[in-house]
């Protein structure tokens, strides 16, 4: 009885996935990026946490403006008093964007888009990054 040919070739290993970096707990989580003690595990591969360089850039804003309840309130009331302008002092704050991370190590690079609403959550990102730079010394 002879074989047949396997219908499809076998994968063949990178290179750099050879090296078997140990996991471990996450210690902290940026998008989609987990770093380890050891390893940072990404969607470009896992890359080791020795030697890696991170960075941040905050790509949001913050933008201030008058709500229109409060022009509304404004115009019923200063036709009934003067004290109605003082509607037009509220102001809202809203914050749109993203904070851009990238990391490089053992010659891969990612970069992910963490989607923030606030400065408090950018912030936080940033934070984040700083706290892997720590991980990663």
């Amino acid at each position: 009885m002879t074989e047949s040919p396997m219908p499809f070739p076998l994968p063949v290993p990178h290179p750099q996935s050879q090296q078997r970096l140990p996991g471990g707990p996450v210690l902290v989580t940026i998008g989609d990026i987990s770093v380890e003690q050891l390893r940072i595990v990404s969607p470009a591969g896992i890359l080791p946490t020795r030697g890696a360089n991170w960075w941040a850039m905050d790509m949001s804003r913050t933008e201030e403006r008058i709500p229109g309840r409060a022009i509304a309130l404004a115009i019923v009331f200063a036709l009934a008093c003067l004290l109605g302008l003082l509607f037009l002092l509220c102001k809202e704050r809203t914050t749109i964007g993203f904070v851009q991370v990238s990391v490089q190590s053992g010659g891969r690079t990612h970069t992910t888009h963490v989607r923030v609403n606030s400065a408090h959550q950018a912030a936080d990102v940033l934070a984040r990054v700083n706290y892997a730079r720590t991980v990663c010394l």
